[in-house]
């Protein structure tokens, strides 16, 4: 996305499967994924593990 300033995982980490499943056509990451990134990017994700205090300005506070 351009312009987006959230940090991203390493694009050279291959997924493992404890770090995503399929919800109908939708990838979701687990929190698994989350702490293996390390921050919150603050979009509200579903496995989110980080606390709402730490969500980005951006966030409008919906889950």
């Amino acid at each position: 996305m351009e312009g987006s300033t959230a940090p991203q995982p390493n694009a050279s980490a291959a997924l493992e499967p404890e770090d995503f499943y399929f919800d109908g056509p939708n990838l979701v990451f687990t929190a698994a994924y989350h702490l293996k990134r390390g921050v919150c990017c603050g979009s509200g994700c579903r496995h989110c593990p980080y606390p709402l205090e730490k969500l980005s300005e951006n966030s409008d506070g919906q889950p």
